[in-house]
């Protein structure tokens, strides 16, 4: 392994910690017991649908799946799509199905919108 590759995956390392405990603080407000239908409906949306962050969250994961999958493309042996192939398929299941059913869940929960 090189410095550069090392340096690489101590950053990813960090990346990954620091969004574990995003996560972990999403985790915990949805578990607050004043948590009503209305406002998990919108955290959901933000999940999916943040406006802030063009995409939301499983866009993102999404994206980045992508891009290993690309990248798994050009360094696979035989160029197969052994790697590159079941990546395409978790960022298209991130996208289409995971992505789609926080929208339906949200919608169950307050159809109206984000009128929190």
């Amino acid at each position: 392994m090189t410095g550069r590759t090392r340096t690489r995956l101590n950053r990813v390392r960090a990346s990954v910690g620091i969004a574990q405990l995003a996560l972990q603080q999403i985790e915990d407000d949805l578990n607050a017991d004043d948590v009503d239908a209305g406002e998990l409906a919108a955290i959901l949306r933000e999940l999916q649908e943040d406006i802030d962050v063009p995409g939301g969250l499983f866009p993102m994961l999404a994206q980045l799946v992508t891009a290993a999958a690309r990248r798994a493309e050009q360094i696979e042996p035989d160029r197969d799509g052994d790697a590159s192939c079941p990546l395409h398929e978790a960022a298209a299941l991130l996208t289409d199905n995971a992505g789609q059913r926080l929208n339906w869940a949200a919608r169950s929960l307050h159809p109206q919108g984000d009128d929190v």
